[in-house]
Parts: C-alpha cells; sequence; structure tokens
C-alpha cells in the first residue's frame, strides 16, 4: 500500500508476521503506518475558531524537516441554525484549503473530530445527546464522516488520513467499552461506503491512554497520547484539575523511564498484532520547567520511536509548541518574525 495504512484483507498477514517475530523473541515495531513526526494545528479546534491556519505554518513545518500536521475539529463550525444536517459550505472550503496547503509541503494530513455530535473533551458547549448510547448523535456522526469521506475521496490514502473521535473517555455509565466499540465499527462502515482506501485512526479509550484490541479485526489504527505523567504534561494548566499536581521532576513523584516503559507497552503489544499506531498529541505546557520538559520528552521519544510510533506534538505555536511558546526559562531565538525553541526543536528533529 502507498504511504502506510492498511486495509481489512491485509491484517492477517500483518498479523501473522507479527506473531511469528513474536515466537522469535523479537517485539516488531510498527510499520504499518508511517512514523509521522509533526504537530496539531488549531485554526478549527473550537466553536469560536475562524478556521484560520496561516501558509507559514505549514511551510515552516515542511522547512523545520516535519511531515505531519493533525487538524483537530469542532463539527459545529460547519453547521447552520444548530441543525446537524444543514452545512455551511465556507467553513468547510476553509477546511478544504487547509488540507491542500498541508499538501503543497509534502505533510500529511490527518483530521480528527475534537467534538463530534455528542462527544467532546472540550467543556465549552454540551451536546444535546450522547454518542455512545444515542441514535440521534450516531446518525449525525456518521453522515459528517460520511460528507468529509465523499467530499475528499479522490485525495490518495498516503495525503489525507480520518482520526475518528478525539479521546472518548473511560469506561462509565455514560460510555461501555461496548458502546464504544460499536459507535467505531458503525462510523467506520459510513467511511467505507464511499471511500474503502482510507487510512483510518481510532483513538484509544481512557482519554486514548488504553489501547482498544477488541478493533483488532477492523483494519484501521490506533492512536495514543503523550501526556503522562500529567504533573508534566499539564502543570498549571488552567482546563485540568491541576491544582494539586506536585513540582515537576524527571524522574521523580513515582514515575521514571521504566514505569513510561511500561505505560507503552500496551501500545507496542497492538503493534506487534499488526495494528497501526501514532500518538497524535504530546508535550508539555510552558509552565513546566524547561530542563523537565526535555528530559522527559526525550524518555517519551526514545521509548514511542523504538516501536515505530510517531508523535504529533499538540501545538505548532503557544504553550506546547516550538513557536512563541511563552516559557520564561527559554532563551529564544529569532526564526522569522517568531520566537524558536531551538533546543525543543533539535530534540523532535533527532527522531525525525
Amino acid at each position: 500500500m502507498v504511504g502506510g495504512g492498511v486495509a481489512a484483507s491485509a491484517l492477517p498477514g500483518l498479523a501473522k508476521q507479527a506473531q511469528t517475530e513474536q515466537k522469535a523473541g523479537k517485539s516488531p515495531a510498527q510499520t504499518v503506518l508511517p512514523r509521522w513526526l509533526g504537530f496539531n494545528l488549531q485554526g478549527m479546534f473550537t466553536m469560536q475558531s475562524r478556521g484560520d491556519f496561516p501558509e507559514n505554518d505549514f511551510a515552516f513545518i515542511q522547512d523545520l524537516g516535519f511531515n505531519f500536521v493533525r487538524l483537530p475539529l469542532c463539527y459545529r463550525l460547519w453547521i447552520e441554525d444548530g441543525n446537524d444536517y444543514k452545512i455551511h459550505e465556507p467553513m468547510l472550503e476553509k477546511l478544504d484549503r487547509a488540507i491542500e496547503l498541508a499538501h503543497k509541503y509534502g505533510l500529511h494530513t490527518c483530521i480528527n473530530f475534537h467534538r463530534g455530535p455528542g462527544y467532546s473533551v472540550n467543556r465549552e458547549f454540551t451536546e444535546p445527546f450522547n454518542l455512545w448510547k444515542d441514535k440521534e448523535a450516531l446518525d449525525a456522526f456518521c453522515f459528517h464522516w460520511q460528507m468529509l469521506a465523499k467530499r475528499y475521496r479522490a485525495i490518495a490514502r498516503d495525503k489525507l488520513s480520518f482520526n475518528l473521535i478525539n479521546e472518548p473517555a473511560s469506561v462509565s455509565e455514560q460510555m461501555s467499552r461496548a458502546d464504544h466499540e460499536r459507535v467505531i465499527r458503525t462510523a467506520v462502515a459510513a467511511i467505507r461506503k464511499p471511500n474503502p482506501e482510507r487510512i483510518i485512526i481510532a483513538d484509544g479509550i481512557n482519554w486514548a491512554k488504553e489501547p482498544t484490541p477488541e478493533l483488532a479485526d477492523l483494519g484501521i489504527a490506533q492512536s495514543c497520547r503523550a501526556y503522562q505523567p500529567m504533573f508534566i504534561s499539564h502543570y498549571k494548566a488552567s482546563w485540568v484539575d491541576s491544582a494539586n499536581y506536585p513540582e515537576p521532576a524527571w524522574p521523580g513523584n513515582g514515575w521514571d523511564r521504566k514505569r513510561l516503559e511500561l505505560h507503552y507497552q500496551k501500545w507496542a503489544d497492538l503493534a506487534a498484532k499488526g495494528i497501526g499506531v501514532h500518538c497524535g498529541e504530546g508535550g508539555a505546557f510552558n509552565k513546566t520547567p524547561h530542563n523537565v520538559v526535555l528530559a522527559w520528552l526525550r524518555d517519551v521519544l526514545e521509548i514511542l520511536t523504538s516501536h515505530g510510533i510517531g508523535l504529533a506534538l499538540w501545538g505548532f505555536r503557544g504553550g506546547f509548541g516550538i513557536l512563541d511558546s511563552g516559557r520564561k526559562d527559554v532563551q529564544y531565538e529569532d526564526y522569522r518574525g517568531h520566537k524558536l525553541d531551538r533546543k525543543l526543536l533539535e530534540l523532535l528533529q533527532q527522531f525525525s
């Protein structure tokens, strides 16, 4: 297959190869997807977003040696009057432009519903229905993904992938594991009807911390996160309950390289079954001391790379990014009118 990804028909052969390597005492690395390394771009991330994706971002990402962008999307930006089935075309045209710009600069684009009908980790809006329980939400969810599958079906699979829904929550009364599996299988079928070769990625459950091996037969990839431990990644972040996080240290506070390796082993085990794995988000907010971020992230990258798993930093610009991050303990370098965190950039480049 060109550009990575795997069709359902190819999965048994990959799984058999992985099992053979396991019997030989090896732990096969993930090879189903390319080891994409890049950034999330947040131009359509919230309901207040305007759909602005500066062309320079794509150009800079290419120039700095990366190959991937993930676009977290809020579906409510392209509906009208709160009607899930009434499409606001001008906003989708802005998404078209972002995808075109990514391809102009040789970057694989992954589009993700950060807010889909019936679910989001973002608390800015309360969805009227529950994606995991209510038919109304699932029908709308499939409508929007199928609409995008038709819209972009002419784009080659090596240039565009679909990441279904950002960070499904932990199993609770709002969502069982069976609910999650049913939603993912239904959405995949909806996409494949008009666009059977599209690369599809499902985030793990428990906010993408736990893989879902029950979907192994579906021929889709899965996505993890690089946010563990959260006292490093989200120290003093206002949008999570960070008030009681300890002072960041690496290693420290019960976490070290060995524990991090154990955390990612379940994702390595998934890859060993012939499942594509990518880390769709990661990094640390700008309140964590820079030396701690660099030490921790080096371990994260070394572990992920050893398993053939790529990573997209949550931001390119801003608090998680390499440009204009607002850290107080970094000596920035000028880069085309922006403040560049050279040390963070060079760390990432070592794994590109």
